[in-house]
């Protein structure tokens, strides 16, 4: 196989994987509301079970892996976390009580956290800087293609079987992949099996060389803010859908993973190519434009909340979930140019440790303890404003992001 051909089948393995990284998630979302009257659960109970029990062990997990990643196989890595996080999705659907789902999601967590670092990692060395957004646009699809695959699969299967066959199915082609990227994927720090990964610092210089990036910084903030929002929207937007509008899981499946979903990966795979073409070496004009997409997700998303008819509704979704998606193969290119090689998987994961601890883990839960808490006076439009209130947080995160642009020439 030529080395071009080679980089595309990487990054399509690649990206598979991913798919099948976030497919528990849009589907944990979807079933949330089957869940809580199967096991008898409350908001909040539900939000800590999607949020902070699944993001601490998640965002902690993530930084030694990375570490492992910077130095080590990382073909390996993901090939082992793979089959870890798949076999812990399958089991999701044998759970009986909350606490024990509790300790499956953890184990869930711990599996997916060796996905993302190593991959963006593995991807900078086979693509130069011209060609990352392009290269990590078309690897950060997997987010919106699992929306589309999570949504559309869960949304029948969890109305014609329920929940737990729902993950019971889902977790098992992950094994598959497992095996895949062991068998045919390449480690290139070694042509003859042996490391030859540069040095690498203790963890407190490279996180007080990361600290010292003025870009890294605003990077590292906004997410934490975006996430804390985002996540905390996108978790219980179905959860609304199916309590103010009365659809039914494979109707509001199939609405999200058009809207939601599709428009996810038109917005990703337009933003990674118009980075590459219009600002390949530019990263000032590509963090602005990311700047100008993520305060249009929060504004379009408020109206999403607003407005009486779910049909306009979803059209909004689309055009939020467009806007926001332009930034994903950016965003992460640029990370990759400004940090030292030596750093990548590590930078990743730090980014991931504070905004998940933050965002994964406090934001969903922040909308299901606003929700029960305004429900006495507002009854069952209780989580239309927790997740209102969510929505004015994202021009804060743009507001990161256009001020990182302003040190983004230097630092690259």
């Amino acid at each position: 196989m030529s080395a071009v051909l080679y980089r595309r089948y990487l990054l399509g393995v690649l990206l598979v994987i991913q798919i099948f990284n976030y497919l528990d998630r849009p589907v944990l979302a979807l079933a949330l509301q089957q869940i809580k009257v199967d096991l008898s659960l409350s908001d909040t109970q539900l939000g800590f079970l999607s949020g902070i029990a699944f993001a601490l062990f998640y965002s902690i997990m993530g930084l030694p892996i990375a570490r492992w990643a910077d130095r080590g196989n990382r073909v390996m890595i993901i090939a082992l976390t793979t089959a870890i996080w798949s076999f812990m999705v399958a089991l999701c659907g044998m759970a009986g009580s909350f606490a024990q789902l509790l300790l499956i999601r953890v184990g869930v967590a711990v599996g997916e956290a060796g996905c993302i670092p190593p991959a963006h990692s593995l991807i900078a060395d086979y693509f130069d800087r011209s060609e990352r957004p392009r290269a990590l646009g078309i690897y950060m699809l997997g987010g919106p293609l699992s929306i589309v695959v999570g949504f559309f699969l869960a949304g029948w299967l969890t109305e014609l079987y329920g929940w737990r066959v729902t993950f019971g199915l889902l977790g098992l082609p992950g094994l598959a992949l497992a095996a895949l990227a062991w068998l045919s994927l390449r480690e290139p720090r070694s042509s003859t099996g042996v490391m030859s990964a540069p040095p690498q610092p203790s963890l407190r210089e490279g996180c007080a060389c990361l600290w010292a990036n003025r870009t890294f910084r605003h990077l590292l903030v906004s997410f934490a803010v975006l996430f804390f929002f985002g996540q905390g929207i996108w978790q219980w937007q179905p959860a609304y859908f199916v309590r103010v509008y009365g659809l039914s899981a494979g109707q509001l499946g199939t609405s999200l993973a058009v809207t939601a979903g599709l428009a996810g990966v038109l917005g990703t795979l337009t933003g990674g190519e118009l980075a590459s073409r219009i600002a390949g070496r530019d990263e000032r004009l590509q963090m602005r434009a990311m700047a100008v997409g993520f305060a249009s997700y929060g504004v379009i998303s408020a109206c999403v909340f607003l407005v009486p008819n779910y049909r306009v509704a979803f059209v909004l979704v689309a055009l939020a979930n467009f806007g926001g998606a332009l930034a994903n193969g950016p965003l992460f290119a640029t990370i990759q140019t400004v940090v030292l090689r030596r750093m990548r998987a590590m930078s990743i994961a730090i980014i991931y440790l504070v905004a998940n601890l933050i965002g994964m883990g406090l934001g969903p839960l922040s909308v299901g303890v606003l929700s029960d808490a305004w429900r006495p006076w507002a009854g069952e439009q209780s989580l239309r404003y927790a997740l209102l209130s969510l929505c004015p947080g994202y021009l804060w995160g743009a507001w990161h992001v256009w001020q990182g642009s302003h040190t983004v020439t230097q630092d690259a």
